[in-house]
């Protein structure tokens, strides 16, 4: 077992993009049952299905990025295997010039903190995905706390799913998902009980953006990421309050490879929507911070 720590030349790479999927393992497993799988792909429209991990590293060096790689352990919700986190690690220890791991623990199990601090310790993630609607868990109850804590005292991000999802879009009764698990306001508590903790809020939080601007606004120990959604779709006060209020926490994301980083990029060139002293900070350098890269 290698333990990951990250080798990345800051000064060559033009981008971190903080939001990439690594939802099918080395062994063809994928981290979501068959129906949820092809839902997701069909609203997203994309063929492509889901890159194993070294295909994931290889097409972010090829675009002198990297790339913050991850999937989400559901197991209680969907009754289904999840995609192993300790293995995207060991993965991204051998891509470590590109790829930064985060784990993912199903809030659900008994022994969720201590695959958390296994996680840590062991395997060297840097971050924490969390599903509130996927997993099933309203991230505000108290019960979950102990996760926070642990995170929050290992100084590493948690980043949770946040608005619309493609996950069970269509399928009846959204395969009993719930999307109100995934309104930012749950984390507005979350927030202010842990205030060394670092949240990520991701992708556009529809319908609830301006809930998710609210809480970017009073706990600044919250980031918002920019993944999920083509930048020319962008609510207009999102990206105001991007390129002025927040601009230090919002964060570069494509949802790779339901987007791509090529996409994206080209998508928010052609809608102008940040101004260019912002830019830098949103694709790259809030991530150093965030993440401590520099050091």
């Amino acid at each position: 077992m290698t333990r990951y720590e990250p080798a990345i030349d800051l000064a060559a790479v033009a981008a971190i993009d903080m939001h990439v999927h690594v939802d099918q393992d080395d062994h063809g497993h994928s981290a979501l049952p068959h129906d949820l799988d092809a839902a997701a792909l069909r609203y997203f429209g994309s063929s492509e299905g889901w890159p194993k991990l070294d295909a994931v590293a290889a097409h972010y060096r090829e675009r002198n990025m990297a790339a913050v790689v991850f999937s989400v352990d559901a197991e209680t919700r969907l009754g289904h295997a999840p995609v192993s986190s300790s293995e995207i690690a060991e993965g991204a220890a051998r891509n470590n010039d590109v790829l930064i791991p985060f784990g993912s623990v199903d809030p659900h199990r008994a022994n969720a903190v201590d695959l958390v601090d296994r996680l840590l310790t062991e395997h060297g993630v840097r971050g924490f995905k969390f599903h509130p609607t996927v997993q099933g868990f309203d991230p505000g109850e108290e019960r979950f706390y102990p996760l926070y804590e642990k995170i929050q005292d290992a100084g590493v991000p948690a980043l949770f799913h946040t608005g619309q999802t493609g996950i069970g879009a269509g399928l009846p009764g959204g395969r009993g998902l719930r999307l109100g698990l995934s309104n930012p306001i749950l984390l507005d508590g979350v927030a202010a009980d842990f205030p060394d903790l670092q949240i990520i809020m991701a992708h556009p939080s529809v319908p609830w953006q301006e809930e998710a601007l609210s809480v970017a606004t009073h706990k600044h120990n919250t980031w918002i990421d920019l993944s999920g959604w083509s930048p020319k779709y962008f609510p207009k006060e999102l990206v105001r309050y991007a390129n002025s209020v927040i601009k230090d926490r919002v964060l570069f994301g494509s949802d790779f490879p339901l987007i791509t980083p090529d996409r994206w990029l080209k998508d928010a060139e052609t809608a102008e929507l940040f101004k260019p002293e912002v830019l830098p900070a949103i694709l790259k350098d809030n991530a150093v911070r965030l993440l401590g890269l520099a050091g």
